[in-house]
């Protein structure tokens, strides 16, 4: 079984912010839970280099291009390596495979005669480095997303003959027993793109005259391919089209396209339409999430309210950041975060709840039984409760992308663990009935396996040290695959009696609640 997954390729305009992280990690958690369950994975991430906005940022810095491109791409891979994110393929823009590419499919669009030429005129923000009607802007006659008043742009460029494409896309858009059906979601967005459709689609100019930092179109030297078929081409070029056919076949279509809803149209209409032009299936599911604000306030750097990946990780240590990026607020829709509403969920989830149980799990058995797995008879009961909640819960919140009802299930199962070792009381036992305090700690310990195990796609490492210091046996996530593909725990547990645990240091020392 294969699964392909991508993030949009980010531009290089910018460094990476939390709304970057926001997208990627998501990506990866969904990357790492299907490994885990046993699908071939392809997971890309990139940049996107190329247009007006590049060559400008970088004649402002006293840069070329290229290395601006190459500068900002670095920081990219600086961030995702921080953030432990396991993509299989970074691609850039500016790669000779995907010049090649691009060249390739618009030619073959332009040999079935839906590219063609002619004169346009119209309002461009150079912000958005796309066209604008009347009807797109605010009431001041500006772009609403960058203020700024669009110019009257005059040039013969080429064109795609997107208006083709209407009937069909609605199609595949609508009819869920379509064959190749293109899921959209959150089901809201769907509805939007839905509406627009059918107020009809025009075609759309895929080239440029003035911007020289571009793809070349095959068929005219002097005009560059639009940035926006430019991007989207990645997903193809990175899994071999056209020459590598064996690689092309295994991984095409994309199973999931994630991104944020303002990209939403190109990825679900305009880039369909391209590769039904080309002769391509299209991607299997679009999936767009909302935007957010910092303290009710849009994030700038011009506020000085942007968040980095290296101030998450300072602040929260790299897996709560990865968590709390995508359990804070539903995936979907806009939302607003703060430092302290962060903080007050790292110190709930993560301090309070996870944090407390393995650390007094394992102060009770390195009190009662010399920092070893009692030695008792498998008592698995509690265990299989806590996957139970998962496998029912977290199972199909992450399959659909429901990354904070994921978190929840998870938070359940720790919560199960606590409440039980509350009602046993095991330092009351020790005292009146010491015969039941073995299997009692014996049974804490599995259930923490087992939370190790579904937690591994979000937290990697910390899984991982879990694991260790609870004495289960093997590699966790060889463990964990063969969980998953016999759904039972072995009749021993993952941690064998009598072996010896580790010392857990404050996995997640608590944090002062503070605005920031």
């Amino acid at each position: 079984m294969k699964f392909y997954i991508t993030t949009p390729i980010y531009y290089v305009n910018d460094i990476p912010h939390i709304g970057h992280c926001y997208t990627t990690i998501a990506a990866d958690i969904v990357a790492r839970w299907k490994r885990l369950n046993g699908f071939d994975v392809y997971f890309l991430t990139g940049t996107d280099e190329h247009g007006a906005k590049i060559a400008q940022a970088a004649e402002e810095k006293g840069k070329t291009p290229q290395e601006l491109c190459d500068f900002m791409s670095g920081k990219f891979k600086e961030a995702w390596k921080l953030l432990n994110i396991s993509n299989d393929g970074f691609i850039r823009t500016t790669e000779k495979s995907h010049k090649y590419t691009v060249q390739t499919i618009t030619q073959a669009l332009f040999d079935k005669g839906l590219i063609f030429k002619n004169k346009y005129e119209a309002l461009y923000c150079v912000g958005c480095e796309k066209f604008l009607a009347e009807k797109d802007l605010d009431g001041n006659g500006c772009c609403p997303d960058h203020k700024k008043k669009p110019v009257l742009h005059s040039e013969e460029n080429y064109f795609f003959r997107l208006s083709a494409f209407q009937n069909e896309l609605l199609a595949r858009i609508t009819d869920p027993a379509h064959k190749e059906y293109i899921e959209i979601q959150p089901q809201e967005r769907k509805n939007e793109i839905i509406g627009k459709l059918r107020l009809g689609l025009e075609d759309i100019s895929i080239s440029r005259t003035a911007v020289e930092w571009g793809v070349p179109l095959p068929f005219d030297k002097t005009q560059t391919a639009y940035v926006w078929i430019d991007a989207l081409i990645n997903y193809i070029t990175a899994v071999g089209y056209p020459d590598d056919k064996e690689r092309f076949q295994k991984y095409w279509p994309a199973d999931v396209h994630l991104m944020a809803k303002d990209i939403l149209w190109f990825h679900s209409v305009i880039w369909p339409a391209v590769l039904m032009g080309a002769g391509l299936a299209v991607p299997k599911k679009v999936y767009s999430h909302g935007f957010f604000t910092l303290n009710g306030s849009k994030m700038s750097k011009t506020l000085g309210n942007v968040i980095s990946p290296q101030e998450l990780a300072e602040k929260f240590g790299v897996d709560a950041a990865r968590y709390l990026s995508v359990s804070l607020i539903p995936f979907g829709p806009d939302g607003d975060i703060s430092w302290s509403g962060l903080i007050l969920k790292y110190n709930t989830d993560l301090a309070n709840n996870l944090g407390n149980l393995i650390s007094r799990t394992v102060k009770m058995a390195d009190k009662y039984f010399e920092l070893k797995v009692p030695p008792v008879r498998p008592d698995l009961e509690l265990a299989r409760k806590a996957a139970k909640i998962l496998e029912d819960s977290f199972r199909p919140a992450l399959d659909n992308l429901y990354f904070h009802k994921a978190a929840d299930a998870l938070q359940d199962a720790i919560t199960l663990v606590n409440r039980q070792i509350e009602n046993d009381a095991p330092w009351k036992l020790a005292k009146t009935e010491p015969e039941k305090l073995p299997a009692c700690i014996y049974s804490y310990l599995q259930a923490a396996d087992i939370i190790a195990v579904y937690l591994l796609a979000f937290m990697p490492d910390l899984s991982a040290r879990i694991w260790s210091i609870c004495a289960a046996k093997g590699n966790i996530e060889e463990s964990a695959k063969k969980y998953f593909k016999d759904k039972t725990i072995p009749g021993e547990g993952f941690s064998p009696a009598g072996s010896p645990l580790r010392q857990a240091q404050a996995l997640f020392p608590r944090i002062q609640a503070e605005q920031k």
